[in-house]
């Protein structure tokens, strides 16, 4: 499903079991949950947890994925996931019930338009990798 937001920008959700390689590795997992965390990456520090717990700003991270995500988008060994907090976005996310893929700036062919902003689609956007040993890199700030 290809959603357009309110600033005109695409995202392509996908169902993470649909993936296949020939869709390249440029995908994010959305999460809605912190709990969510666990079922894609391997498992944190309880530090590294509480910096995606109280981010204030939309961030993606990058970090090791789990046996589970291993068959997903894994670009250098590493997954990329965020935690959407923007309401509506949240409560999509909530609905269906699971991490969900994002590709941003999509190609595909609109299925719905939204009047709603994107939060990954923020100037303030930050990328930020996660070690399991809680190791913590700035990657875009």
């Amino acid at each position: 499903m290809t959603l357009k937001d309110s600033n005109k920008k695409k995202i392509t959700l996908l169902n993470p079991s649909k993936w296949s390689k020939e869709m390249g590795t440029d995908w994010i997992y959305l999460l809605f949950d912190l709990f969510q965390i666990r079922t894609i990456a391997t498992q944190f520090s309880e530090v590294t947890l509480d910096l995606v717990e109280y981010a204030s700003k939309p961030t993606i991270y990058h970090t090791a994925p789990n046996f589970l995500a291993e068959k997903g988008p894994v670009e250098n060994d590493l997954i990329k996931f965020a935690l959407i907090r923007a309401p509506e976005w949240e409560s999509l996310l909530f609905k269906i019930s699971q991490p969900v893929l994002a590709k941003l700036d999509s190609d595909k062919d609109i299925d719905f338009s939204l009047d709603i902003f994107f939060p990954l689609y923020s100037t303030n956007l930050k990328e930020i990798f996660l070690g399991p040993e809680g190791e913590i890199k700035i990657l875009k700030n």
